[in-house]
């Protein structure tokens, strides 16, 4: 199956990661609206290591002290949407098994039903 063409506006690690979870996965319309927003993110999280690596990590805050640079928490936000995005499209990992895919949502639910929520180690 040839995969759809990657949406206009996305830079080179957006376009990477669409053509090659397309060229390994036959996504449904939704898998793809959410592989879109993958793509932004990861192209977004390239502009702001860019931004990192010409600029201070440490800045002047509003009363003279010396603060973490914004970008840091921006990069560690955007990381957390990536990771949550990618957790909604519930493609297995290298070397999981295909055919008994599971959403983490159920993941999670099983883990606590038996087990790792009950006090039971």
């Amino acid at each position: 199956m040839a995969a759809k063409r990657a949406p206009s506006g996305l830079g080179a690690s957006g376009r990477a990661l669409w053509r090659d979870i397309n060229a390994e996965f036959g996504l449904a319309a939704h898998e793809r609206s959410i592989l879109v927003q993958c793509c932004r993110v990861v192209d977004r999280l390239d502009a702001i290591e860019a931004e990192l690596s010409d600029g201070p990590l440490l800045v002047t805050g509003s009363t003279g002290q010396p603060r973490a640079n914004p970008l840091l928490a921006e990069w560690r936000m955007q990381a957390r949407v990536l990771e949550s995005l990618s957790r909604a499209l519930s493609i297995p990992l290298p070397g999981e098994d295909v055919g008994r895919r599971r959403s983490p949502t159920a993941r999670e639910a099983a883990l606590q039903r038996w087990g790792r929520g009950n006090g039971v180690a």
